[in-house]
């Protein structure tokens, strides 16, 4: 295993960084391990460590030290450091695109894409040391008041397997940018690329040693991280189940949450929408990454007057979408992440058929392979219009009047995307404005993230537009409010 690994993945990820070490700021040995498995074919592909709720504690404990350090060091040198990890990761997209595909079974595309946002998230972090850090305040003569953006301290990130690079990137970067330390848990079913590799990243471009700690884990180490005194901020990306108990941990401990959470997106195509367009969007937002992505369009709400004709659009994309193992074939859709992944959207789709809905399209699959599905006649009750299904079924359900359409779209405890389809786009702003969601997207399908942009959800979904462009200066720093004066004040006691 060892010199296979060697002779794959060359000085970037070799048998040091794969074969039952932890990194905190060295790659320490661990005798608790856990393997990596490749979906696409069963394969184990490294035999990762696992932290458990001591190595948290002495994580956090020599995290916070050297993060006073780092909080102390000039802007300038930190934005280098963030400016050299881009050049890190630029120089090894070959390699960490292939882990991408390996690991988390994406197609070459999506390995590609996610390798670009996160590129930009760095460039873009690398520009925030440099930026205003605070704002002078109306004051009396003899005073000057001011407010400033200081650190928080200790991050702790927990990040999902779906965009494992990305989604850990996207925090981990903005955190340290910003003067804090990081302790970072993977899902240990993408701990490669969710955690070694940007372990890797920062320690090439020269981050100080023990100021990134990456601690793959299960739920044990979530709530050490969620209750440890020294970690000032929890963000974390996943499920709704996780997240409300992350929160509820972390808000008894008084720590500063941002939840990134799931979704059942409406999609909603008007009756003057060209259909064409909207069905092409309509099996993007449903398929990309075998629907695994929390802004995944979960439901598509279409006029009754078109329907019919969308509906047969629409299966038609999806019997053409080609299944297989990403890596020896072009193909658009992969495997999903494990059996009980795979099980939970079978079991969404005969449950719903059960009820009455049709089957259009796919509905089948093998192991982990399902075939992009289509389900019309979908109605509130039915599990394949309630719960998030997190595989490639697309779910249509038709309305009849707007005030419907907005009805069906709010009609879940989630909030984060929505999109509408129409020719008038004042018509579709009207609707839009109606829609309980932190993301919405105009003649767009429902996944996106540009980066520079506020991302977040309300209700099941999260709370609110929690990170990504400016939320990641509100997100990362405190505010200090601070008052000088010439003289001090003659208080009259």
């Amino acid at each position: 295993m060892t010199s296979q690994h060697e002779k794959n993945t060359g000085e970037f990820l070799g048998a040091t960084h794969l074969e039952g070490c932890l990194f905190t700021g060295e790659w320490k040995p661990r005798t608790l391990t856990a393997p990596v498995m490749e979906p696409a074919t069963g394969d184990q592909l490294a035999l990762i460590a696992l932290a458990d709720p001591d190595q948290v504690a002495q994580s956090a404990q020599s995290a916070s030290i050297i993060q006073k350090q780092w909080a102390a060091t000039s802007p300038a040198a930190r934005a280098d450091i963030l400016a050299k990890a881009v050049e890190v990761l630029a120089e090894q997209t070959s390699e960490v695109a292939q882990w991408l595909i390996r690991e988390g079974g994406g197609a070459h595309m999506k390995a590609n894409f996610e390798i670009a946002v996160t590129i930009k998230a760095l460039r873009l972090a690398a520009a925030l040391p440099e930026q205003a850090q605070g704002l002078v305040l109306p004051s009396v003569e003899g005073q000057t008041s001011f407010a400033r953006r200081k650190p928080r301290g200790l991050i702790g990130i927990i990040s999902p397997f779906n965009f494992p690079l990305y989604l850990a990137m996207r925090a981990v970067a903005p955190a340290l940018a910003l003067g804090n330390g990081v302790i970072l848990k993977p899902d240990p079913r993408t701990a490669i690329c969710g955690g070694h590799v940007i372990a890797r990243i920062f320690e090439l471009a020269g981050l100080p040693k023990g100021l990134l700690h990456v601690l793959p884990g299960g739920g044990e180490v979530g709530e050490a991280l969620c209750s440890d005194p020294h970690i000032a901020m929890i963000q974390f990306t996943g499920s709704t189940g996780a997240g409300r108990a992350v929160g509820q941990l972390a808000g008894r401990h008084l720590k500063k949450v941002s939840l990134e959470l799931g979704g059942k997106n409406p999609l909603i195509v008007l009756d003057d929408a060209d259909i064409e367009a909207a069905a092409a969007n309509a099996a993007w937002g449903a398929y990309l990454h075998q629907g695994q992505i929390c802004m995944a369009t979960g439901r598509i709400l279409v006029h009754e007057s078109i329907a019919r004709a969308f509906t047969d659009r629409l299966a038609e994309k999806a019997r053409a979408i080609k299944v297989g193992n990403p890596v020896s074939e072009e193909i658009f859709n992969g495997p999903l992440i494990n059996q009980r992944q795979a099980d939970h959207a079978r079991s969404i789709v005969d449950e719903t058929l059960s009820q009455g809905g049709i089957l259009e399209a796919g509905g089948s699959g093998e192991g982990l392979f399902y075939q992009p599905t289509v389900l019309s006649g979908v109605r509130p009750g039915m599990r394949a219009f309630d719960e998030e299904v997190f595989g490639p079924v697309a779910v249509v359900t038709t309305f009849r009047t707007e005030d419907e359409a907005v009805t069906l779209a709010n009609m879940t405890d989630y909030g984060l995307s929505a999109s509408v389809f129409s020719k008038d786009i004042a018509r579709a702003m009207r609707i839009g404005d109606c829609l309980h969601v932190g993301l919405l997207h105009i003649n767009e399908q429902t996944v996106g993230d540009d980066v520079v942009n506020p991302f977040g959800g309300v209700g099941a979904s999260g709370n609110g537009a929690t990170i990504g462009g400016p939320a990641n200066l509100d997100e990362f720093t405190e505010w200090q409010w601070v008052t000088q004066r010439d003289v001090p004040t003659a208080y009259p006691i």
